[in-house]
């Protein structure tokens, strides 16, 4: 099976680079210029494109311009989300919220340098 790819656009790939790689446990696989870079995590590749950069970065022909931010996110699974939450937020990273404990586990929301939406993501323990 072929890894998974999921386009983010960011203001500056170099400053989403070290967020991702030290923070998220990306590893970087190409970066051939300033304005695009292919990351890895696992079976994820994740593409970081800045606007105007690349076909990626392309304005539509109505006129939108790729932008970041928004809502839609990739998942990452945590096993302790609270230490990693505690640990990222004394390091400086933004969230949009607290730990959020539902019925499925606990998720929080944290900001790449551009906006950007991760999931950070624990499994509710399963019943015996």
């Amino acid at each position: 099976m072929s890894p998974v790819s999921v386009r983010y656009i960011v203001n500056d790939v170099d400053a989403a680079i070290p967020f991702y790689t030290e923070r998220l446990g990306f590893a970087v696989e190409q970066h051939p210029a300033p304005g695009f870079a292919m990351l890895s995590r696992g079976e994820l590749r994740l593409l970081l494109n800045r606007p105007g950069a690349g076909g990626a970065g392309t304005s539509m022909p109505d006129g939108q311009v790729p932008a970041p931010g928004g809502w839609n996110r990739i998942q990452i699974e945590v096993e302790d989300i609270d230490a990693m939450f505690s640990t990222l937020k004394a390091s400086g990273c933004s969230f949009r919220s607290d730990v959020i404990t539902g019925n499925g586990g606990k998720q929080v929301l944290i900001e790449d340098p551009s906006g950007n939406a991760i999931e950070l993501f624990q499994a509710a323990p399963r019943p015996a």
